[in-house]
């Protein structure tokens, strides 16, 4: 991707998409990539709704009785949450979790 910079500059940047296009060459990385799609489709949904609902971290937190660093480590994929602390989120949000 060129971007332009100004008076005659451009500067040329690799994307994400790119990156991972090439990436996505590897059987090893695609497979690993297949294996956390649950996880990440699961962690975009509850951000999704917490956003929607405009409620901060801290609000969603007291909402289950827990900890706003406890929600920031789900969000951020650094936490495999259990299926109770999924259902306590899902229920303070007012969602249901479909796995196809």
């Amino acid at each position: 991707m060129k971007i332009k910079m100004g008076k005659n500059k451009i500067k040329e940047y690799t994307t994400f998409r790119e990156i991972r296009k090439e990436w996505m060459k590897n059987p090893e990385f695609r497979k690993a990539s297949k294996e956390l799609e649950l996880g990440h489709a699961l962690i975009r949904a509850i951000l999704d709704a917490r956003i929607n609902k405009g409620l901060t971290q801290k609000d969603l937190a007291e909402k289950i009785g827990t900890k706003q660093s406890s929600i920031a480590r789900f969000e951020s994929g650094a936490y495999n949450p259990t299926l109770s602390f999924v259902q306590k989120l899902a229920g303070a949000l007012d969602v249901k979790i479909k796995i196809r």
